[in-house]
């Protein structure tokens, strides 16, 4: 008679400084692409779930907003999104950006990570661009911090991510799946659409457009053709980032609009109409109801 495979399941809670690639990671650990990701810090804003189901369990990443210091309150609840993972989660995992010197940031991980009373993984991300030598001490600091497992990667290119998994198969207890085997997400689709067109704003404004903008849905029509109409509103704080976003003739704000429908029509696997708008809205980072409102979003009933 052949041996049952145990079963495991639980949660694992990435975190880590703004930029170090949690985004990239978990969308190379699933296959499949849950995070939008850009080079900018501050990127990811909420607790984003990702479920990996395989034959030996399933394992459940939340991918959590950069440890910094918040100025605003958009920023606080970020980090109180990556702390309440800390708490929560089977496994926490560490990312690091190896390519970094070690600095006044990477202390303060370290010290919220030796208050994590349950298992704890060292991820050192971007390997491909350390020498060797310089990467060993790096493994060494890491591995005499208390963590279970110092495991280098790549999360770009891939180099490590089935050594992660590994450990985390590893690690995780034993226990009957926490969602359906179908699910890649928990998030609504509406709301990955408006990350998707968010990633875009990114992409498209570089380094000229502080980390200052969001994205509203306003109306989703399905026609029944089958296209989608989607109507979505850009927020800025401030009346030049307005200008910067929608560009001289209205050229970039059709640009972001035409690489987040493309985009947007491989998601859904539709033909999608998108209307994009700009808003002036002062302040926003500090609008209580705004910012509840665009909480509600995530877990919404899509």
């Amino acid at each position: 008679m052949a041996e049952e495979t145990v079963q495991k399941a639980g949660t694992v809670a990435l975190v880590g400084r703004p930029n170090a690639g949690k985004s990239t990671l978990m969308n190379h650990l699933l296959r499949e692409k849950v995070a939008i990701v850009s080079n900018k810090p501050q990127t990811t804003r909420h607790r984003l779930v990702g479920i990996l189901s395989e034959e030996q369990g399933q394992m459940v990443f939340h991918d959590t907003p950069g440890l910094h210091r918040p100025l605003h309150r958009l920023n606080r609840a970020m980090v109180q999104h990556a702390t309440d993972a800390m708490s929560d989660a089977d496994v926490v995992c560490l990312i690091v950006d190896a390519s970094e010197r070690f600095g006044k940031g990477d202390a303060f991980a370290l010290d919220l990570m030796s208050r994590v009373q349950g298992r704890k993984v060292c991820i050192l991300n971007k390997v491909d661009l350390v020498k060797k030598v310089k990467l060993l001490p790096l493994m060494q600091r890491y591995a005499e911090a208390g963590f279970e497992d110092v495991v280098p990667v790549s999360a770009l290119t891939g180099d490590g991510c089935e050594e992660v998994l590994a450990v985390l198969w590893r690690l995780l207890p034993e226990g009957e799946p926490l969602y359906d085997t179908e699910l890649l997400t928990v998030h609504p689709e509406r709301f990955l659409v408006t990350e998707r067109i968010r990633e875009k704003v990114l992409e498209q404004t570089r380094d000229e457009l502080p980390y200052t903008s969001a994205v509203v849905l306003e109306q989703w029509q399905e026609e029944p053709s089958g296209m989608v109409r989607i109507y979505a509103t850009i927020l800025v704080e401030r009346s030049n980032h307005k200008g910067i976003v929608v560009g001289k003739g209205g050229q970039r704000i059709k640009a972001i609009g035409t690489a987040a429908r493309l985009d947007l029509e491989e998601f859904l696997e539709r033909k999608v109409f998108l209307d994009l708008q700009v808003r002036l809205e002062e302040g926003w980072r500090e609008d209580r109801r705004l910012l509840a409102d665009l909480d509600r979003d995530v877990y919404g009933a899509s």
